[in-house]
């Protein structure tokens, strides 16, 4: 169900001919008045379809959003940008809403011109089959070099949360090389949706990578349209939260596990660093080191290459703050480094999952980020992306 578990929408996915033969193209629609709002990439090249998006926010509450696998639509100039409103405007003419009232979202190959004499029709087809049943097909469209949807439903008291994300590769804050559709039947005022989305995005999709790089296409992106019928309480807000929370961490995890070439899944702990803001500055730069990642897909711990990536932390115009005769270091919950000695203990990094916790005793300071292994096939599926 995903994106339609909540009351209220309806989704489809269906092939439309820009990729061979998987599904391509999605939509998904709210049947009753939502509200909405978005979190973009940070990259400073900005796709087509972001740039749209952000015009379309400010003037009106998103009811629907069409997806398109296979052509990014991002470095494709004034032509791009057309191409976007004009898939917007299709749409909105086919749900009988307003062309500012759909958001356009894409994922694929970058520089390359949407193909609209197949863009379009997709969108008629997948218009046409819309259904509250739809949300399986509609995370299958979206997927680019992904292994397998994802798709989340988290039930609360009286209203629920649901979701789907593509991401496998170029998986990075701001944001991912991922899109996510987030739908809740939850009430919300227009101006609160990114008080309660960007919390939840910053502990989640903020906190993941696996490759470093940033995409310009990212996209998170909440509709809500109140058809639970549920009253508003500080309670009932508070169990959103968490309902949301859980969602984007579920869809997030679900990223990184489905990370290209990825046979490590790590989740990387810091405690005891200055600040929040250092904390996670070092929880990065742990998480995306190349020789951690490389480590990781041997199983083999090497763990100095955790102290040399902590220490070299960017933040604030320097490196974060670390004193390595204060640094406790354990790997799955095997301690190989006290307070700046090392136990000449060899932990086991044999499984699938491992977990790196490094406490720096500067402060209280914690942050967590989930990271995974560099292996060979990441650098074939993406040697061979284009052909």
């Amino acid at each position: 169900m995903s994106v339609t578990a909540p009351k209220g929408f309806a989704a489809a996915g269906v092939h439309a001919g820009i990729r061979r033969k998987q599904k391509d193209v999605a939509v998904v629609h709210s049947t009753v008045p939502a509200v909405g709002g978005a979190m973009f990439s940070r990259n400073k090249v900005q796709a087509a379809c972001l740039q749209v998006n952000r015009i379309h926010l400010d003037e009106a509450d998103p009811q629907a959003v069409v997806i398109n696998s296979g052509v990014a639509n991002s470095a494709t100039g004034e032509l791009g940008l057309a191409n976007a409103k004009q898939t917007a405007a299709h749409a909105a003419d086919l749900l009988g809403v307003a062309p500012e009232q759909v958001l356009v979202l894409s994922t694929g190959v970058i520089g390359v011109q949407l193909p609209m004499d197949k863009l379009l029709p997709g969108v008629d087809a997948a218009v046409a089959s819309l259904s509250p049943d739809g949300g399986d097909d509609a995370a299958v469209a979206i997927m680019t070099t992904d292994t397998k949807s994802k798709e989340t439903t988290v039930a609360g008291a009286g209203f629920t949360v649901g979701g789907m994300a593509k991401g496998a590769g170029m998986i990075h804050p701001d944001l991912a090389t991922m899109l996510a559709i987030i739908t809740t039947d939850y009430p919300l005022a227009a101006d609160e949706v990114l008080d309660f989305l960007r919390p939840a995005v910053d502990k989640t999709f903020n906190a993941i990578s696996v490759d470093g790089d940033c995409s310009t296409n990212d996209t998170v992106l909440l509709l809500a349209n109140g058809a639970s019928g549920i009253e508003r309480t500080p309670a009932a807000d508070e169990a959103f939260a968490a309902a949301l929370l859980a969602a984007c961490d579920d869809l997030g995890r679900q990223i990184v596990a489905d990370g290209e070439g990825v046979t490590v899944l790590a989740e990387i702990q810091v405690d005891g660093a200055v600040d929040a803001q250092q904390a996670k500055a070092i929880a990065r730069r742990i998480a995306t080191s190349p020789l951690v990642k490389t480590a990781l897909f041997g199983h083999d711990a090497n763990w100095g290459r955790v102290l040399m990536a902590a220490g070299s932390a960017p933040y604030n115009g320097g490196y974060a703050d670390i004193d390595a005769a204060r640094a406790t270091l354990r790997y799955n919950d095997t301690v190989v480094l006290q307070q700046g000695a090392p136990t000449n203990v060899e932990p086991d990094v044999s499984g699938t999952v491992c977990t790196i916790a490094l406490e720096l005793g500067l402060g209280d300071g914690a942050a967590s980020y989930l990271t995974s292994d560099l292996s060979y096939d990441y650098v074939k599926i993406n040697a061979d992306y284009r052909t």
